[in-house]
């Protein structure tokens, strides 16, 4: 997969933050080399959080979100407001940028820090929701070529601004987005901040020793996407080969025969949850089995949360209302998962008159006190820290919350199988 191609959910997210005129949009288009994002002297010229996919080195394939100003003004701005730290739940990396010809004329002396101090009191809000959240940040200091950074009035001011702001002197950064200057140091820095920390995440290659059979039973029905599969699919074909198994795929359809003909018993079979319950019966007890969308469970979220989340099911009464969440948006199928097959399923298996509501792509309540159960799917075109983000919310308001494949397995009795391949 190339980084033109790599999807969404699985590219570095880097959001960038900061009052408006601050030169946010100026320091993308110096980052990527290229007139992406629109740039004037007008304030609050970007008035919603705009994406941009792209290739960036030394990090690969990244998402820039270039956000409003935190200073936007009126009921308006406020929302914009809202929306620009909303980004902070995809973020990645987050950039605080502040332009330092304004923070060059209230810098203090040494005993007359109020103005600076109210100067940069949004950017020290902001670094602490980011120190909350354990998300890699910056204080970028744009239009900062007249200042005398390296010497020692430059380190003196260094200095103040960590102490501040509550971060590291490592995590304070000057440039010039207009002269390029320390734009290289820049993209280094954010490199090395992803690799202090990198876990990498794998979807099944650690189930999976050399030589092993995997069979992925991938239904051909009308909601199918034609000519390709699905993402989930993709990606777990890509990791059983990165651990150096033998794939083997097949519809529900012709399961019994695909098993009867391998030479030796495979070490897991793979569903599609819609398919889980006629696979469950056909697969012989003692070959594991699991699901794209419990892999996905693990792989983007917290799997033994979800499965708890899915029992919460038992305790669903009348009238309470069910969230169904999906990361993307496509066109609904008469027979939509989400918005038709999963409901009818809670409704089938808890016999109660339930409520369901539904939300798609960006769209995710910020308060989820009202419903009983978050239903989500397997996120694959949401990034991880946004799932994270999600769960979080349903474990702030303890709401249970549990993803499509959890909860199909659970309705259909084998929740405890499909959760055997793993510890």
């Amino acid at each position: 997969m190339s980084m033109n191609t790599t999807p969404s959910g699985e590219r570095i997210y880097i959001g960038i933050f900061g009052k408006r005129n601050a030169g946010k949009s100026s320091l993308i288009n110096a980052v990527t080399g290229q007139s992406l994002a629109i740039v004037s002297d007008i304030k609050g010229t970007t008035t919603d959080p705009v994406k941009k996919a792209m290739e960036l080195l030394p990090l690969g394939p990244v998402v820039l979100i270039d956000t409003p100003g935190l200073d936007d003004q009126g009921a308006l701005g406020q929302e914009r407001i809202k929306k620009a730290r909303q980004a902070l739940h995809q973020s990645d990396i987050a950039l605080v940028v502040a332009d330092g010809q304004e923070l060059m004329t209230c810098m203090p002396e040494d005993g007359e820090e109020a103005s600076w101090q109210e100067h940069l009191r949004l950017e020290k809000d902001l670094f602490g929701e980011i120190s909350e959240r354990k998300i890699p940040g910056l204080f970028v200091v744009n239009k900062a070529d007249l200042w005398s950074v390296q010497d020692e009035a430059g380190e003196k001011i260094r200095k103040k601004l960590s102490s501040f702001l509550g971060i590291t002197e490592k995590q304070i950064l000057f440039c010039s987005a207009a002269k390029g200057f320390g734009i290289s140091e820049l993209k280094e820095t954010m490199g090395h901040l992803l690799d202090e920390g990198k876990k990498e995440p794998v979807l099944i290659r650690d189930l999976l020793k050399t030589g092993d059979l995997v069979v992925l039973v991938v239904p051909i029905d009308s909601a199918a996407p034609k000519g390709r599969l699905i993402l989930p699919q993709q990606q777990v074909i890509r990791d059983a080969l990165e651990a150096g198994a033998i794939p083997v795929v097949t519809r529900e359809t012709e399961l019994v025969q695909t098993l009867g003909s391998l030479s030796k018993p495979p070490r897991l079979v793979v569903t599609d949850s819609q398919a889980f319950e006629r696979v469950a019966k056909e697969t012989p007890r003692e070959i594991p089995l699991t699901s794209f969308s419990i892999l996905m469970a693990r792989y983007k979220g917290d799997l033994a949360v979800q499965a708890a989340g899915a029992r919460a099911i038992e305790d669903l009464q009348d009238g309470d209302k069910v969230l169904i969440a999906e990361g993307c948006t496509h066109h609904r199928q008469c027979e939509d998962i989400g918005t038709v097959k999963m409901p009818r399923w809670i409704r089938q298996y808890t016999g109660k008159d339930l409520q369901f509501v539904f939300t798609s792509g960006t769209e995710f309540p910020e308060d989820l006190s009202e419903y009983a159960l978050v239903v989500h799917c397997g996120g694959c075109m949401l990034n991880p820290r946004e799932m994270e983000h999600r769960i979080a919310r349903g474990a702030a308001e303890n709401v249970p919350i549990t993803n499509y494949g959890v909860m199909i397995a659970y309705i259909h009795g084998i929740l405890d199988r499909a959760l055997e391949p793993f510890e």
